[in-house]
């Protein structure tokens, strides 16, 4: 009795992209791509019609993002991201939003799709390097945080502000409204007792450092 076919979504807004990972998966025996979609809505409509084992998403998409497309369909579909972006930021937010795999073009071979596809429908992650730096950084900080009472989210925001980001940039790179940045920003300023960026800098580049 042979092994049921893995079923694969590949959801990414250039259709060349899209043509070539299904040209790359077709080459495989036992995975199957079942369909694509071109930005983060019809993905969720595809998983949701297709039920596919595992879906590739892209990050920057159109109407949806990938990261907010995985939060919806990751109960539903293991989710591996295939994307250019290697922010630690957005790696992240993926793997909080339930990605179970991050490749980031140009850093991975044919052969780690194939791996992370079959690693993905068994329940086992494929992390490409960058997105290991980025999990790694996050654990470092964990101990600012608990000492400090900044949330997961209050420490992306917090380590974007010490790199000159604005309030949009940040917004922009998290996903977030300008409106709640400035939320967050302002329950960071109270928490840490300053009145300022560059007070929150200063303290934020001794705590790092001391962490």
């Amino acid at each position: 009795m042979t092994d049921k076919p893995i079923s694969v979504l590949v959801a990414d807004d250039n259709a060349i992209v899209r043509m070539g990972i299904r040209a790359l998966l077709d080459q495989f025996d036992g995975i199957h791509v079942v369909g694509e979609a071109w930005d983060g809505d019809h993905a969720v409509e595809m998983v949701r019609r297709l039920q596919p084992t595992v879906t590739l998403l892209d990050v920057r998409m159109p109407r949806r993002d990938g990261v907010a497309a995985a939060e919806v369909i990751s109960a539903s579909t293991k989710v591996v991201m295939l994307t250019y972006s290697d922010s630690p930021d957005v790696v992240r937010s993926a793997i909080r939003a339930g990605a179970c795999g991050y490749l980031v073009h140009g850093a991975f071979e044919p052969a780690d799709v194939e791996a992370a596809v079959r690693g993905a429908a068994r329940g086992v992650g494929t992390l490409s390097p960058a997105a290991v730096v980025a999990l790694a950084q996050e654990e470092q900080r964990s101990q600012v945080r608990t000492d400090h009472d900044l949330s997961a989210r209050e420490v992306e925001v917090m380590t974007l502000i010490a790199q000159g980001r604005s309030n949009r940039q940040i917004a922009t790179e998290l996903f977030l409204s300008e409106k709640t940045v400035k939320n967050h920003i302002n329950r960071i300023f109270a928490k840490l007792g300053v009145t300022g960026r560059a007070q929150a800098v200063s303290w934020w580049l001794g705590a790092t450092e001391d962490a």
